[in-house]
């Protein structure tokens, strides 16, 4: 056996909508009236199942030719050690390529696309049955690969949080994110709905949500805004985008530092003043958080390590 074979496969999957539907209510018609209830379409949901089923057959069979390999499902990348010489398979949505990403140093990983006439896929350019020849490529360093920048959040008792897409620093219910913010030499007190920092992969998603519905709503109440379009960041860009959502201005609290660029040499800085419920989480696992609560520091900034993308 070659060396390059030798290399481990780790195939990271995603539970289905059905599959998350029979453990909320436990047996297949119980969903099924569930779903209909709602006036929903119950066979949608069995059509991507059977897809998802078939695609992922097709992914072990590749995988038990390669040899070595391991299959994990998305709840237990947080606790998951992956080996500097893994090679990381995503067969899922985008959102699972992102979520798997963050957790990698550096290793290699492929977005396979489970179902092409469901799936856009930006980050899933493969389908199951193209798995092993490929393997085969990126276990040989022959098959290029894209650079994405990643963010890092680092609280001031250590614990750090990369994101891939973007990270949210604000409360885990409906309330008021209060906190102190600071970006070179501006510091303002802050409450808001929270704050979003954005990678130039995520400067297409929740970032761009948040620019588009504040241009809209200036509008709205006539004021005049730029008529030039929205630009999102490159990937590999060395710059993060923040936004604040809903700043309110208080006797006590400021709203004019809500949007910027977070860079190596000026990152962003917050201090919290949320006595309970701060949090900050990543890439839209809110399962997966760090507390960030009254007197906590945190300080995003780029990560270090870079995500690369299978191509």
């Amino acid at each position: 056996m070659s060396a390059a074979a030798e290399r481990k496969v780790v195939l990271v999957t995603r539970k289905t909508r059905l599959q998350e539907l029979l453990a909320r209510y436990h047996t297949l018609g119980q969903a099924r009236f569930y779903i209909e209830h709602l006036g929903a379409d119950f066979g949608d949901y069995v059509q991507e199942e059977l897809a998802y089923e078939a695609s992922l057959r097709t992914a072990r069979e590749a995988l038990n030719q390669w040899g070595r390999h391991q299959v994990l499902d998305r709840a237990h990348l947080p606790n998951f050690v992956f080996s500097a010489e893994d090679i990381v398979v995503a067969l899922g949505q985008d959102g699972l390529v992102a979520n798997t990403m963050k957790y990698l140093d550096g290793q290699p990983l492929l977005g396979v696309n489970p179902e092409p006439s469901r799936w856009d896929g930006v980050l899933l350019p493969f389908e199951p049955g193209a798995l092993a020849s490929i393997l085969a490529e990126v276990a040989r360093d022959r098959r290029p690969t894209k650079a994405v920048t990643m963010a890092e959040a680092r609280l001031s008792d250590g614990q750090t949080m990369r994101a891939v897409n973007d990270l949210f620093i604000g409360p885990r219910s409906h309330a008021s994110a209060l906190y102190d913010i600071a970006l070179g030499d501006r510091v303002e007190h802050q409450s808001s709905s929270g704050v979003i920092v954005a990678t130039g992969l995520g400067s297409t998603a929740w970032l761009k949500s948040v620019v588009t519905g504040s241009l809209a709503l200036t509008a709205a109440v006539g004021r005049r805004t730029s008529t030039a379009a929205y630009q999102p960041t490159a990937w590999d860009a060395e710059r993060l985008t923040f936004a604040v959502r809903e700043p309110f201005p208080t006797r006590s609290s400021q709203a004019t530092l809500v949007y910027g660029a977070v860079t190596k040499a000026q990152p962003l800085r917050l201090r919290s003043r949320m006595p309970e419920h701060g949090v900050i989480f990543s890439d839209g696992m809110e399962a997966d958080f760090l507390r960030f609560t009254a007197g906590m520091e945190a300080t995003i900034g780029l990560a270090r390590t870079r995500g690369q993308l299978v191509l």
